[in-house]
């Protein structure tokens, strides 16, 4: 019999990387840390992680343990959530959310939900996805409005397969410009054409993208400011800080004094959808939220 909390505990080192970071998350000393992980060995007859200078990092043993802990927690949680519905005879569905795409997507989305389901609580969460992807996986949270640039989802490696992924639209990145700028009147501008201007950025991983398609076109951008809000990132443009480099869907609300153009192929692009676990994305309140949020992308294209 594999103990629940030792898979807890397995969890949370290979989350955190190391012994010591996974104690203070789960409150308990490193060397019970140390002693759950090396009775969970005992009991497997494998080992299940590998220790270095560099941390701790999971054996093909240890991966398959972590993959059946994210499952056994997970489901864990939503019986939890089903025992408190026998109680209080009212389902509840947690959400977690970046903030362009629940900002323009979900409330709308949520009305239809609430329409449909009205006896369901629903909670929402702000995450960007590397912080609710991992939610979803636990069972923290049922659904993750997420994006993920042109590669896999964000998480750990090995860890994407775990989470049923519902594809909801793409959103190309825009150029931002000030009024009065030379290329301000253009139908499209290439990367290359800015290789001189500055840059005003509104997240720290929309600067590593344009970092990337830079050095694809042989520059290196000049970035003069970052921000976490890309309504403050436009109000910087508007200011003559430099230009942009905008998601669609967060180009609303309009700010004055700024032209938007779009970018020449390869363009640079973020891809919304929505993760569950495998085991829950048909759910009913789950399958009206996703048509819902359906709606509201037609509605914003």
């Amino acid at each position: 019999m594999i103990d629940v909390q030792r898979l807890r505990v397995l969890r949370a080192v290979a989350e955190h990387g190391s012994f010591n970071q996974a104690a203070t998350a789960l409150r308990l000393t490193p060397s019970a840390v140390s002693q759950h992980v090396a009775a969970l060995e005992r009991s497997l007859g494998a080992q299940v992680v590998t220790r270095s200078t560099r941390g701790v990092t999971l054996t093909p043993a240890g991966q398959i343990m972590f993959s059946a802990a994210e499952s056994v927690v997970a489901e864990l949680e939503h019986a939890k959530r089903q025992v408190d519905r026998l109680s209080t005879g009212r389902s509840q569905l947690t959400i977690a959310t970046f903030t362009s795409g629940g900002r323009l997507l979900l409330p709308g989305a949520l009305e239809r939900l609430m329409t449909v389901h009205p006896d369901t609580v629903v909670h929402v969460r702000e995450h960007e996805p590397e912080g609710s992807l991992p939610l979803v996986r636990q069972g923290a949270v049922d659904i993750a409005l997420a994006y993920s640039f042109d590669g896999p989802l964000p998480g750990q490696q090995g860890q994407a397969h775990s989470l049923h992924w519902t594809p909801l639209m793409d959103d190309p990145l825009h150029v931002v410009l000030p009024d009065g700028h030379p290329l301000a009147g253009r139908d499209e501008l290439h990367l290359t054409e800015l290789a001189a201007e500055p840059w005003v950025l509104g997240c720290l991983k929309t600067e590593a993208y344009l970092r990337r398609y830079a050095e694809r076109a042989g520059f290196s951008p000049d970035i003069r400011g970052t921000t976490t809000d890309y309504f403050f990132a436009r109000s910087l443009v508007a200011a003559g800080m430099g230009i942009s480099l905008i998601p669609t869907i967060a180009l609303t609300p309009p700010v004055p004094g700024l032209h938007t153009v779009p970018i020449a192929p390869p363009t640079p692009t973020r891809h919304i959808g929505v993760a569950a676990i495998p085991r829950r994305h048909d759910h009913p309140q789950i399958t009206t939220l996703i048509q819902a949020l359906r709606t509201q992308v037609a509605r914003a294209a």
